[in-house]
């Protein structure tokens, strides 16, 4: 476990961007066999959308994210009344659930969200984002990992809060997602009318390689076309601005 840790706390030192992240709590979590995981910071002002970085189905993210489910999810919701970190699932009760919530672990379970281990992160104002690990159905190995872990899987996941407030805080997330540097630049390029081998001999990057980029930034905000990305891209900065 040592040799984990000390690797994930190497990584995270390194990590820059939303990419960056995800790959070092992915890796870590790959390492001490836990199926995927998902960070949720809380906006600091009212209205913004929540900041997700995880390794959950794209699809199921955004979908997450244009519902606003963090007003609704149970997890959440329990994650702001307590500090300390607690396991959930199809059958471990949450507390008392209304029907739309019990539907909303229904729907997350169809993506192969069922079982859980969350962390809720509070600092002196309360309550300000939580990270889970997740898996797909009920295995050993998962609940002996939470039961022999369970203390270093809260402290990781303050390292990696911290750090994603310190170097992530000011970047400009888009229906609270975040893209990676250059994502964003490809996709603002495309906002300008550039196609994907004008914007590579732009960022000196080949036509295929902006292209993927643009590609991940779609998928990311789960639009069907570049131009419905570049109109969230565009929200987002007007509201920025505001």
């Amino acid at each position: 476990m040592h040799r984990v840790f000390q690797r994930f706390i190497d990584l995270l030192a390194t990590s820059g961007d939303v990419n960056a992240f995800a790959e070092t709590m992915a890796v870590t979590a790959t390492a001490l066999e836990l199926n995927c995981f998902a960070y949720l910071a809380l906006p600091r002002q009212h209205g913004r959308q929540p900041l997700i970085i995880s390794t959950y189905p794209s699809s199921w993210v955004a979908h997450y994210v244009r519902s606003h489910y963090e007003r609704l999810d149970p997890v959440v919701m329990l994650a702001l009344k307590n500090p300390e970190p607690f396991r959930w699932g199809l059958d471990l009760s949450l507390g008392q659930i209304t029907p739309a919530q019990q539907n909303f672990l229904n729907e997350a379970s169809e993506f192969g969200i069922r079982q859980g281990f969350t962390v809720p992160i509070h600092d002196g104002h309360g309550p300000v984002a939580a990270l889970t690990f997740a898996t797909d159905q009920k295995r050993a190995t998962f609940e002996k990992c939470i039961d022999m872990q369970g203390r270093v899987l809260q402290l990781m996941a303050m390292y990696f809060h911290a750090n994603v407030r310190r170097k992530l805080e000011n970047e400009l997330r888009i229906d609270g997602v975040l893209l990676s540097r250059r994502e964003l630049e490809c996709l603002e390029w495309a906002s300008q009318g550039k196609s994907a081998w004008e914007i590579g001999q732009i960022l000196g990057i080949s036509r295929n390689t902006a292209a993927s980029y643009l590609n991940n930034a779609r998928e990311k905000l789960g639009v069907r076309t570049l131009v419905q990305a570049a109109m969230r891209l565009a929200a987002a900065k007007t509201e920025k601005q505001k």
